[in-house]
């Protein structure tokens, strides 16, 4: 609770919240675009320190301008001396780094509280892992590092004191929707099961048949939300929400049979908690990526998004049904790679990233997508994991793997197409 504090004149005014800096790993992307939006803002809440991008130049160089940040780094060498030289002729204090080292570097810097870890796929866990392990406020849009890491990202926390906010907004939905100070204990709380929202995607009704026929284009026009091309083809294939189940069972403690898929086309609620006594919390608003990252960046308080407001009188009807296992079967795979074992998700991550890159590239067919990583899972042993190098290790091998089964099939190369 903020307290009211006299002034000498008699009247009354609310301390101003403590600067927050703020490091974006994934700047460029979405969610990166989003989180600055809420930022300009409120800029006597937040000082941006670093900001990341793999190879937009250009638009990291916009965002360097706007906010100043005290390091810049880019995947990309040459986009980075590209950047470098054009910030020093700007006279710019911003340092330009690169390199994934660089990435660790600015996730862990000490002046850093929170990081908001917006690296899609497996190429931003290391960085993100070493926030949580540097005690960070970690805010988590990449679902993959606690897909492939849950384990070793607990672990770090607890040993760390760092705190892990999830970004998804079905995620985020859930823990606005559990008590205040939720500790990570299901029963404890009273809670029955946990059920995540799914739109369904571009092709909840598309007859089967044509899914073959499906271009990228068309798989990455979301019907609500706007996301990066990898994240708009999970949602299409559903793999989206299998990946949100094992990072449900991570971040609040749930068996896999606590965690409940449910298909609502129009993304205005966002996720469920149902608890014992029959009561379900929902946490409902437009579908707007800004404000769960409000909500994370500001969290415990409340702080303006940007966000439409949620008008009742307009919404219409609001529907609910069940998800098709025959329609989506990447849902299936996940909840039997989780059921494997903790390798096991590794490996259906590893190769759903295989898999998206080549549709994205026309070379794989839309429907061949759970075909190749069911291909992938079934050649591959799933086990308990050791350490980070081993994470790594097992993704590796998932890949080259995948890569194989395609090449096995004639998709060795741009133009062929495992149909």
């Amino acid at each position: 609770m903020t307290t009211l504090n006299p002034t000498s004149s008699g009247s009354t005014r609310v301390p101003e919240a403590p600067v927050r800096r703020l490091a974006i790993l994934g700047a460029t992307g979405s969610v990166g675009v989003s989180t600055l939006d809420v930022v300009a803002r409120h800029p006597r809440r937040f000082e941006v320190v670093a900001l990341t991008a793999h190879t937009q130049s250009e638009r990291l160089l916009a965002q360097c301008r706007k906010f100043a940040p005290r390091f810049a780094v880019l995947g990309d060498a040459a986009a980075a001396a590209a950047l470098q030289q054009q910030l020093r002729a700007e006279s710019s204090s911003t340092q330009v780094l690169t390199g994934p080292e660089a990435l660790v570097q600015a996730a862990t810097l000490p002046d850093v509280d929170l990081v908001m870890a917006a690296i899609v796929g497996a190429a931003g866990l290391p960085a993100t892992l070493a926030a949580a392990r540097a005690g960070k406020r970690v805010l988590l849009a990449n679902k993959e590092a606690l897909v492939m890491a849950g384990q070793l990202f607990r672990q770090a926390v607890q040993i760390s004191g760092a705190q892990l906010l999830p970004i998804d907004s079905e995620h985020n939905a859930v823990l606005q929707s559990l008590p205040a100070g939720f500790d990570g204990d299901l029963a404890g709380a009273g809670v029955r099961r946990i059920l995540l929202t799914a739109s369904g995607g571009p092709f909840l009704r598309t007859p089967q048949e044509r899914l073959a026929q499906v271009t990228p284009e068309q798989a990455c026009a979301h019907p609500n939300w706007v996301m990066g091309r990898k994240i708009s083809v999970d949602s299409a294939t559903m793999m989206n929400k299998g990946l949100e189940v094992i990072e449900a069972c991570v971040l609040f403690g749930a068996r896999p049979a606590q965690v409940e898929v449910v298909v609502h086309p129009q993304s205005v609620v966002h996720s469920m908690v149902e608890y014992v006594d029959g009561s379900v919390l929902a946490q409902l608003g437009n579908p707007d990526m800004r404000t769960p990252i409000a909500h994370a960046l500001g969290y415990p308080e409340r702080i303006e998004s940007g966000a439409r407001p949620l008008n009742f009188f307009e919404l219409g009807a609001l529907n609910f049904e069940a998800p098709d296992l025959s329609r989506f079967p990447c849902l299936r795979l996940a909840y039997a790679a989780l059921a494997a074992g903790e390798s096991g998700a590794v490996t259906l991550n590893a190769a759903n990233e295989v898999a998206v890159d080549r549709f994205l590239r026309r070379e794989l067919n839309f429907d061949r997508i759970p075909a190749l990583i069911e291909e992938v899972l079934a050649r591959t042993a799933a086990g308990a994991l050791r350490d980070l190098a081993h994470v790594l290790e097992v993704d590796r091998d998932a890949r080259d793997l995948a890569r194989d089964c395609l090449s096995a099939r004639g998709v060795a190369r741009p133009g062929r197409v495992f149909s």
